[in-house]
């Protein structure tokens, strides 16, 4: 395990960089949010990182408290990783700098990968109330806890109960919301976005 690079300044913003401000430190935090995960499922959810990138950042991560590793009983047999607690004190990060990015997010250029769970963050800055909600759009399933205290934040596939809400919409839309260009009631009521299911948060949205 190689030694932790350092600013070597007396500041908390130089000291939160040497521990997070290697590339894909912050990325793998964002797919931990969802909940324990395989190394094979990380490195499928973020495209362009080498194996040898991903293993490093992992143990480096592990090493400075943001992540733990165990081992799945059987049948599963196989190791996870997940956050922390202090690991998860990053999502209010997360969330500041994909709103402050969201300016960046233009059009898709032909070279941009997606993944449906990558709106779940944006999804969930935007929508108001709390619940389970399951986000359908041509990319994939995801869902999402939104008002989440423990536990994940978001999941891929379908909710794993009934959800309070289901969303349908494409991705042109999330861009628009995580940009700020439009509500999410402001999309439901333009129709841009289909609300289903009976829950408190649904009849909400459909309401507002």
């Amino acid at each position: 395990m190689s030694p932790r690079r350092s600013y070597d300044q007396y500041c908390p913003a130089a000291r939160a960089l040497d521990v997070v401000g290697d590339r894909w430190t912050l990325l793998i935090v964002r797919e931990l949010l969802a909940g324990p995960r395989r190394y094979t499922d990380l490195h499928a959810d973020l495209p362009g990182v080498s194996t040898d990138v991903l293993a490093s950042r992992l143990k480096d991560m592990e090493r400075d408290g943001l992540t733990t590793r165990r081992r799945l009983p059987p049948p599963g047999a196989a190791y996870v990783y997940q956050l922390t607690e202090r690991g998860r004190e990053l999502l209010p990060v997360l969330r500041a700098l994909g709103a402050w990015g969201a300016a960046e997010l233009g059009e898709r250029r032909p070279t941009d990968a997606v993944r449906a769970h990558w709106f779940a963050l944006p999804l969930l800055r935007a929508l108001e109330g709390e619940g389970l909600v399951e986000v359908r759009l041509e990319e994939g399933v995801f869902h999402l806890y939104a008002g989440a205290g423990e536990g994940p934040v978001y999941g891929d596939g379908p909710a794993p109960v009934e959800p309070d809400a289901r969303l349908a919409l494409d991705a042109a839309t999330c861009a628009a919301v995580s940009r700020g260009e439009v509500s999410v009631t402001e999309a439901v009521r333009d129709g841009r976005i289909a609300v289903t299911g009976d829950g408190t948060l649904a009849k909400e949205l459909r309401e507002a």
